[in-house]
Order: C-alpha cells, then sequence, then structure tokens
C-alpha cells in the first residue's frame, strides 16, 4: 500500500528530460512579455481585487517612528507640564519599564502654530509645521504593551504576539496592487529594524507572496535579484524548469504554500530585475527635487531617510499599495531616549523632519496625497516625568500619531490627554481603530476581510475596531 504521507520517488534523470525538454522557453517568453507574469490568468497574486466600497486612497506609505516619540514633546504641547517643570509629578504614576521615576519634565522645545489652522507643532519638526493644513492629529491613540517588541507586534499586525500578518500584509492580500512588476508591500529599510524583527512585516497565515520585501539603500537594494544568465531566453528557460518541477510536486502533495509562493517569487524577482533599478534610479529627479527632500543634507541620518521618502513617492507612481519606512540609524537609540532626551530626539528629527514634509508637498503637487494615506506613528509614547533626570520611559497609555492625505481632516487634532499628557481622556482609541479606519480608507470593511485560520475567521482588528469616522473627510 502506499502511504499519502510520504511523496511518490522523483523523477530520475532520463524522466526529467523526457517531460521538460520540449521547448518551453520560447512560449515561456512570450508569456512574460505579453502579461508580465508567468502564472496563470487571475492567479496573479497581486491581482487586483473589487473593495467593499468606494475607496479613499489607493495607497498608503507608513512612516515608522521606532522607539516611540514623546508626545508632549512633538505635536501635544502642555503647558502645565511646562509650569511645574523639576517639581515631583503630581498624579498617580503607573508601573514603568524601568522604574526609575524623576521629577516632571517639562518639554525642552516650543512649540508653534502652523499652517492657516494653527495647529501646534514642536520646534523638533520646523518643516512639517509647514504642512500642518494636511495633518490629522491623533493625541488619544493607547496601546495594550509598555515593551518594545509586543508593542511593535501590536503596532504592525494588532496582536501583541508574533505570527500575525502585517497590515501591510492584509492591505496587499484584501486588494492586490496596481503594479505587478514590484511586490505589494514594500519595506523601506533605512537601518533599524524594530524590536520584533522581520515578524513585524510577516505574512502570518496569509499566503507567504504578501510579507513585506525589505528594500535597502545601495547599489543592491534587493538581494538576489540580479541575473545570472547572460539573456532573457536562458533565465526563462531555468525558471520554467523550477516552475513545473514545482507544480509536479505540488500536483503530487497538494497544495502547497511555500511552493506556490516560491513560484511567484520567482516570477516577480525576473520583472523586479527591470523595474528595481528604475526605481531607485534617483537621477532622474531634478536637482531641485533632491535638494527638496534632504538628499545632499549635511547629516547623513537627513540622507538617507529622505532617499527613501524619494523612494517612496516612486512608488506610490508605479502603484504599489503599502510603503513602510524604517527609521535611519546613527541618531542613537532610536526615539527610545531613556536618558539624554534632547540629543536623541533631536538626531531624530533632523533626519527626518525635512524629508517628510517634502514627501507630503510632492504628493500634493502631483495630485497623488488626495489617493495616499501618510501614517506616522510608533509604537508607544513617553512619560511626562523623568526617567532619571533627562530622559523618558515608556508610555502606552496616551500618544501621539497622526494621518495626512487619503481622504482624512487635515489641520485637526482629534482626541486628547490629560493636562500633563499621560492618559488619554478624550475619544481614546486603540491600535485596532487606527487599523479599521485605515482599512475603510481602502475601500475595505475591517470585518469582511478574514481568513479562516485554526477554526476561526481571522482579521487585522481581532474582534475589535471602529471606524473614526469623526477624522474622514
Amino acid at each position: 500500500m502506499h502511504c499519502n504521507r510520504y511523496l511518490p520517488r522523483p523523477l530520475n534523470r532520463r524522466q526529467l528530460l523526457r517531460q521538460t525538454g520540449s521547448g518551453f522557453g520560447a512560449a515561456a517568453l512570450s508569456a512574460l512579455l505579453a502579461d508580465g507574469s508567468l502564472a496563470a490568468p487571475g492567479k496573479a497574486p497581486f491581482a487586483l481585487k473589487e473593495p467593499h466600497h468606494e475607496p479613499r486612497a489607493k495607497h498608503v506609505i507608513f512612516l515608522y517612528m521606532d522607539g516611540g516619540p514623546s508626545q508632549v514633546d512633538t505635536f501635544d504641547p502642555k503647558p502645565a507640564l511646562q509650569a511645574e517643570n523639576g517639581e515631583p509629578f503630581k498624579m498617580e504614576i503607573q508601573p514603568t519599564q524601568f522604574d526609575n521615576i524623576g521629577n516632571s519634565l517639562g518639554s525642552p522645545w516650543q512649540f508653534r502654530p502652523g499652517g492657516e489652522c494653527g495647529l501646534p507643532v514642536s520646534d523638533l519638526f520646523p518643516h512639517v509645521r509647514e504642512c500642518a493644513d494636511e495633518l490629522c492629529v491623533i493625541r488619544s491613540m493607547t496601546s495594550e504593551f509598555p515593551e518594545h517588541t509586543n508593542a511593535n507586534y501590536f503596532l504592525h499586525t494588532g496582536h501583541g504576539l508574533q505570527g500575525r500578518p502585517s497590515m501591510g500584509a492584509w492591505c496587499a492580500y484584501g486588494l492586490g496592487s496596481e503594479c505587478q512588476n514590484l511586490p505589494g508591500y514594500i519595506v523601506l529599510n533605512g537601518g533599524l529594524i524594530p524590536p520584533g524583527g522581520l515578524e513585524c512585516f510577516g505574512s502570518g497565515f496569509l499566503p507567504a507572496t504578501y510579507q513585506g520585501s525589505v528594500f535597502k539603500k545601495g547599489a543592491t537594494p534587493v538581494a538576489d535579484v540580479t541575473r545570472l544568465e547572460p539573456t532573457d531566453a536562458a533565465q526563462l528557460r531555468k525558471l520554467e524548469l523550477m516552475r513545473r518541477l514545482d507544480e509536479s510536486v505540488i500536483e503530487r502533495a497538494g497544495k502547497q504554500d511555500a511552493l506556490e509562493s516560491a513560484i511567484a517569487n520567482y516570477e516577480l524577482a525576473f520583472r523586479m530585475q527591470t523595474a528595481v533599478p528604475d526605481l531607485m534610479d534617483i537621477a532622474q529627479e531634478t536637482p531641485a527635487t533632491q535638494q527638496m527632500y534632504g538628499l545632499n543634507h549635511e547629516w547623513p541620518g537627513t540622507q538617507t531617510f529622505g532617499h527613501a521618502c524619494l523612494v517612496a513617492r516612486r512608488l506610490v507612481e508605479r502603484g504599489v499599495r503599502f510603503i513602510q519606512l524604517t527609521c535611519p540609524g546613527g541618531n542613537g537609540d532610536r526615539w527610545d531616549q531613556h536618558s539624554g532626551l534632547r540629543d536623541g530626539h533631536e538626531k531624530n528629527a533632523r533626519s527626518v523632519d525635512q524629508p517628510i514634509a517634502a514627501l507630503i508637498s510632492d504628493l500634493k503637487a502631483r495630485g497623488l496625497l488626495d489617493e495616499t494615506l501618510i501614517i506616522w506613528a510608533g509604537e508607544f509614547g513617553r512619560t511626562p516625568f523623568a526617567q532619571g533626570t533627562d530622559g523618558r520611559d515608556h508610555n502606552p497609555f496616551g500618544y501621539t500619531v497622526w494621518m495626512a492625505g487619503g481622504g482624512v481632516k487635515g489641520g485637526l487634532a482629534y482626541g486628547a490627554t490629560d493636562e500633563y499628557g499621560y492618559h488619554a481622556i478624550e475619544n481614546k482609541l486603540e491600535m485596532h481603530d487606527l487599523h479599521a479606519t485605515m482599512l475603510h480608507l481602502l475601500g475595505i470593511d475591517h470585518e469582511r476581510l478574514t481568513v479562516r485560520f485554526s477554526g476561526r475567521d481571522m482579521r487585522l482588528t481581532d474582534v475589535f475596531g471602529h471606524v473614526v469616522t469623526d477624522i474622514i473627510a
């Protein structure tokens, strides 16, 4: 008897040659040139899918501020905290990550009104302040986790443990992508992979094709894409051979996500060999555009993040669904200033301020901001009292994120923390609400985007979340 737990014996060499030596290379080449994909019709992993309702946005750019920027030093001014700087903190203090409680710590930076709306923005962000009319600042975000790794999983996947699909994976899975020559979910790595690692960009129980593809800055942004074969025909013959071998295993063993995703990834990698060099060729941009993004800035972090923001705009132009940017290295310990608050936050803000403002302005000038949702967020905020004398500990009880473009109201401050910026007290939001609102703006009902796994219908928002209609234009 044959045991179904084992695969039949692989083909021998003679059988392999007989089954594959049929002149398929030319047919494969013609198919690629005609459609850009070796996959069967309708099976391309990033094929466009119908939204549940009319979308306000087509793309997402997630500006991930690794480490947790301080809300009271960026977009949530607190005069009472300034007045009591250096005095014992007057509210009841919750347990902190490092239990090194100091006095009230007022912000070292002044807040000034920006734009016609007068939205107050810290001196850490003079360039972003000029874009205040485009910002929807949410001051009442909360997290369930005070530690980086779990909070990062929660921010990225809606669940505090590893193994769930990232929000970028959900977006690419639910809607596909307008671009078939690049992945639907791309992570532009500035140098810092977040605590929690690549699982933050993972596909979880979704097909592996939808995980984030990490691009680096430099001559080789993507590993293993450089062509090894001398001609298209030679490479296509190799691709077709691998595809047929993989499909023969699938026919015998049944559906195998690892193999199916491998087939799709090989095909996509072929198309990326042309698409990626063109994407990364920033020399195509005018000197004025490069200057606007800070590519010639004396601060290396500005150059790095400016390059990522410019590439993000180019990805939007090419139709990529979800783009995430990570922070550049070399700025101290991310935004995670347990000491040296002034020095660390100034270095991080110097890296991202000008490029973010350039991205917003450039998208708007090109008519792309209305269809591109920008999200600026870290995994939590920071305490209004000091850790030691010159730092701030983690604070998940009330912090700030902001959104721009993509159908949200600009020039708006939504929600509020208490007089010291410690706890959210008005229009308190959870991460599931942010995810539900993001999906809604993309045309997806977060309760209907589900995948059956482990005996239940899973979704990005689990059994939680509501759309924040008050911030939608």
